[in-house]
């Protein structure tokens, strides 16, 4: 039903000065599909404030809803073109005027969880990069298509929302860090199987996908109550997120998702002294993929108890902390964290045996992450117990991961199966924790049952990446030709 529109959106913006790559069509979209969203909330919140004969109170000034500068409309419910900007004014309208006036609901939110508050956070991280106001009106007359009225409606747009994500993943580079694979994500949440009346956290929480999926997993369960839905809403899905461009496309991919008034906060997860996390803060469930290869300041470092540089290893102890006794947790890894012989990698493998039960190892294949170029592996633990015996399973899709061969659920399928009774077969094995080397705790993957196995690619696999990269090097190439 929308699928058009958004082509059509990012077709605009390619052609647009301000705008040279899929982060900035998600960038700019999400702005304006905000504003559209917000506009739709509003208007539902003053019919059912009239509905019950109350005076509704709205957010936004006249001037500054959707409505009055985006698309006016005539008697006839068409775009009054008499008064709806284009041009110069219209940038100048919303750098200069918009923007401004946005960012300030942040100085007047009562509170950080206030919808009020995450208007201002938004629109202090971002700008508008779309240069020219003809451009940016025909944006906006294809956003003013979209609607949020029907669940129907909801999920469509968040199936094309995260197509986007997914392709700022494929362009690689800063993209990759926003996208995990989602049958990856759909697999983790399986194994947890997470339950209503449960607190689920991501402390690197990016585009959210942790969140959505395994909202969109409690969601889709029989029966749900008015309280249960209310608990969804409100009381179950928490998020951390330092860069700003990440956390706008996560709040907004969760609203997308169904989720109000996301429970995602602008903030360095590493900045928390691990000190400073009380059982207050503590959830249920951790599920997260932090960034890894990153490299901390020695300020930062002093938060833990063990200091490293490696980003992931510091969000590893910040995830153990915050899990409450007895939670669950499954993290993506740099799969060398099983094998490294650095202080820090021993100590942290150690501190993990001890505190808690690694019952799970999933070793992804090269190629999960797209451009990553390095392979990673799944932990799950439970807190409060120390490991006995860890179940591996080398996931094996038969065939070479890449652009044009992404994991997908069947992939994964035999390792959820198996998981729930720690079967062992050709690709997975159980280690007991006293084999383990008292000195070094290496957790590295060998397979005692089939050994490494080699990936090997049909010819018509082969043909369709040649394909592909024929394609792509076209396009790049006229677009060189274009410039000459």
């Amino acid at each position: 039903m929308f699928e058009q529109a958004f082509k059509n959106i990012d077709d605009i913006l390619h052609k647009d000065a301000g705008c040279t790559s899929e982060l900035d069509y998600t960038e700019q979209s999400s702005w304006l599909l905000f504003l559209k969203y917000l506009d739709a909330l509003e208007r539902e919140r003053a019919m059912q404030a009239e509905l019950e004969d109350r005076k509704y109170q709205w957010l936004l000034e006249k001037k500054y809803r959707w409505e009055s500068w985006a698309a006016p409309k005539d008697k006839d419910g068409r775009l009054d073109h008499h008064k709806a900007m284009t041009g110069p004014d219209l940038v100048d309208f919303v750098d200069d005027e918009l923007f401004p006036y946005l960012q300030g609901f942040k100085i007047k939110a009562s509170s950080p969880q206030t919808l009020e508050y995450k208007i201002g956070e938004i629109f202090g991280e971002l700008t508008n990069k779309i240069r020219s106001g003809y451009n940016l009106r025909d944006v906006i007359e294809r956003v003013d298509e979209l609607r949020f009225g029907s669940s129907a409606e909801k999920h469509e747009l968040s199936h094309l929302y995260e197509v986007k994500i997914r392709n700022m993943g494929n362009a690689g580079r800063n993209g990759g860090e926003y996208y995990t694979p989602r049958p990856l994500i759909r697999a983790m949440i399986r194994v947890l199987d997470p339950k209503i009346g449960e607190t689920l956290y991501d402390g690197a929480c990016g585009s959210a996908g942790f969140l959505c999926e395994a909202y969109d997993h409690l969601r889709g369960q029989d029966k749900l109550s008015t309280s249960d839905v209310k608990t969804l809403q409100e009381k179950t899905f928490y998020g951390q997120e330092k860069k700003g461009l990440a956390y706008v496309i996560g709040v907004m991919n969760m609203i997308l998702h169904g989720i109000e008034a996301p429970n995602i906060v602008h903030a360095n997860t590493l900045g928390q002294h691990l000190n400073d996390i009380q059982p207050k803060d503590q959830k249920n469930i951790v599920l997260a993929n932090p960034p890894f290869g990153g490299k901390e300041r020695k300020e930062v470092q002093q938060n833990f108890h063990i200091k490293t540089g490696e980003t992931a290893f510091l969000f590893l102890q910040h995830f153990i902390k915050m899990l409450k006794p007895g939670g669950r947790a499954a993290i993506v890894i740099k799969n060398t964290f099983l094998s490294n012989t650095d202080n820090a990698s021993t100590s942290l493998r150690h501190k993990l045996l001890a505190e808690c039960n690694l019952h799970t190892v999933l070793d992804c294949p090269s190629g999960t992450f797209q451009g990553a170029g390095v392979k990673t592996v799944v932990l799950f633990f439970e807190k409060g117990a120390p490991t006995r015996k860890t179940w591996f399973y080398q996931l094996d899709p038969g065939r070479s991961l890449g652009k044009t061969n992404p994991l997908n659920d069947a992939d994964l399928a035999e390792f959820v199966a198996l998981q729930k009774t720690f079967a062992d077969s050709v690709k997975s094995w159980t280690v007991d924790a006293a084999s383990v080397d008292q000195a070094t705790f290496d957790l590295s993957v060998k397979n005692p049952n089939g050994g490494e196995v080699a990936a090997q690619r049909s010819p018509r696999e082969i043909l369709d990446e040649i394909a592909a990269l024929d394609a792509e090097s076209a396009l790049v190439l006229a677009k060189i030709r274009a410039l000459v």
